[in-house]
């Protein structure tokens, strides 16, 4: 195809909305208007679907409840005025309560100082949606620092602890755990509250929850007097809780600008209400999902962002697309192994990693390009002759695009005018409704995630098989024992390999008290208990 022929299709097809800031380009996609007349069936669908979601209706029938994350930005759609006040009051508390700290009427218990610092303890979407805000549109002038316990790693953690430092008298905890029984938030809120202790601290008093109302995490907050409790609602998932209490208080904490998120969202949301394909962006978005990977997960969705700021946003949206789409059963309950692969980093740094992949190798993904039309604050230096940094970043970013293009690899482009907080909601829109979109168009549920929680139950079998091994060498403290004989001795000898790798990781920690007794082939080796 020639590249006048690109043009004619970049203007016939180029998606324009100047009140978002927002700008999509599938020119690149080499779909016809004859597949986009057969995807119609679909595509009306998906906007039923939609419909119907935002109505009220139970959109996860495995877990009997509602999918409402479009009513935080809107109240006013909300299926009833409970759940309409519920959001209305969680907002205006989270601006109560972000002004208190501010100003200094809620402050740290050392010496009365103001809090200087967030740590937010969550993992999934109760991390991965306030790191990307953080990180998109936070400032050095923001008047508190975040951080994040976002695993159970307790290196992680410790390195988290040392760049706090003295700090941590004037940080405060939010833990953020729907159930309050999340494995890796609990163990992340007992490391915080041991680092606190050790500093003659009260975790407490430096402590928040977002969680649902009479969960574990609630009664634990209310019985041990924390400083506030903040809602988590069934009906809003992880995965799409950035504009809740979830995103929200984080980002209005750290002195992000959250009426301009919300802002965002909702008018991004109205403008994906049209009923009309080629002028509704996040079905757009749907529809080449589906075009490039035949409704069937048949290549990856690589994301490019050449801004800085997005260098997490591939990474928010892998959980926001692979958790919802990655299903084994459609709604039919066939077995149909749905999903699309997502991964990325930014640009140009990619110029020098994978895209001579991307270029030359296996054609098995497309690509999205996003591309931020202001450079920065300011004017900026010219590094040569009327070229300035952001001039050779959009450079590569077109150089890259069309070295793709020449390779026959398809991509598209979302353009935005600038990347602040309107546009941070515009874009968490954009692909929360896309993914729903196209859920539909391939009949699966988005709002579950049964491969998650099946994750769970075998870590949790893992735990008492752990439990098991360590008690048998603590009960055989005499003997050196090797893992076929631990195995053996609980019952076990089907996990043998599990045992094994439990009592190696024991013998790599002092506080486990095991040690270990290496032989020629290591899996041959005892083990001893050094209490």
């Amino acid at each position: 195809m020639a590249n006048t022929n690109y043009w004619r299709r970049y203007k016939k097809y180029l998606y324009v909305n100047e009140s978002l800031g927002l700008m999509i380009d599938i020119s690149r996609m080499n779909f016809t208007d004859a597949w986009l007349k057969k995807m119609e069936p679909l595509v009306e669908r998906a906007f039923d679907d939609m419909n119907k979601l935002e109505s009220g209706t139970i959109a996860n029938p495995d877990e009997k409840r509602m999918v409402g994350h479009y009513w935080l930005r809107n109240p006013a759609l909300a299926p009833n005025k409970e759940i309409k006040a519920e959001i209305q009051d969680t907002i205006s508390s989270i601006k109560e309560f972000s002004h208190a700290i501010h100003t200094g009427k809620i402050v740290s218990e050392k010496g009365r100082k103001p809090f200087k610092n967030i740590l937010v303890i969550g993992i999934g979407g109760s991390a991965l949606g306030p790191q990307f805000a953080a990180s998109a549109v936070g400032t050095p002038h923001d008047p508190m620092s975040i951080f994040f316990f976002d695993n159970t790693d307790p290196d992680g953690m410790d390195f988290v602890l040392g760049q706090i430092g003295k700090g941590l008298g004037e940080t405060i905890s939010l833990v953020i755990s729907k159930s309050g029984s999340t494995v890796e938030t609990r163990n992340g809120m007992l490391e915080a509250k041991r680092a606190y202790e050790s500093k003659g601290l009260s975790f407490a008093k430096h402590a928040v929850a977002v969680t649902g109302k009479d969960s574990k995490l609630d009664k634990i907050a209310a019985a041990e007097g924390w400083i506030r409790r903040f809602p988590m609602w069934d009906w809003v998932g992880g995965r799409t809780s950035e504009t809740s209490a979830v995103g929200l208080l984080p980002a209005a904490l750290q002195g992000l600008d959250i009426d301009s998120i919300l802002l965002g969202a909702k008018q991004c949301d109205e403008a994906t209400r049209t009923q009309t394909a080629l002028e509704n962006p996040s079905a757009i978005l749907a529809m080449m999902w589906h075009y490039a990977t035949k409704g069937k997960g048949t290549k990856d969705m690589v994301i490019l962002p050449y801004k800085d700021r997005l260098h997490l946003f591939t990474k928010y949206l892998q959980q926001l697309i692979m958790e919802s789409l990655g299903k084994e059963k459609d709604l039919d309950g066939k077995s149909v192994n749905q999903g699309i692969a997502v991964y990325g980093n930014k640009g140009s740094t990619d110029q020098h990693a994978y895209i001579q992949q991307l270029r030359d190798g296996v054609n098995n993904f497309f690509v999205t390009f996003v591309e931020v039309l202001k450079d920065r604050e300011g004017s900026s230096m010219y590094v040569e002759e009327d070229f300035t940094t952001g001039d050779y970043l959009s450079a590569f970013a077109l150089g890259t695009r069309a070295a793709l293009t020449g390779s026959g690899r398809e991509s598209m482009t979302i353009t935005i005018d600038k990347m602040d907080a309107f546009s941070l909601g515009v874009l968490i829109a954009l692909y929360e409704r896309a993914v729903g979109f196209y859920a539909s168009m391939i009949n699966i549920n988005a709002y579950h995630q049964p491969g998650v929680e099946a994750g769970k139950k075998a870590a949790g079998a893992v735990v008492k098989l752990q439990d098991a091994a360590l008690r048998h060498l603590t009960k055989n403290k005499t003997a050196a024992l090797t893992a076929d004989e631990v195995a053996s001795g609980i019952g076990a000898e089907e996990e043998a390999e599990l045992v094994f790798k439990i009592l190696l990781r024991a013998a790599h920690n002092t506080d486990r008290k095991v040690k270990i007794l290496r032989d020629k082939e290591i899996t041959s080796s005892k083990f001893q208990y050094q209490g």
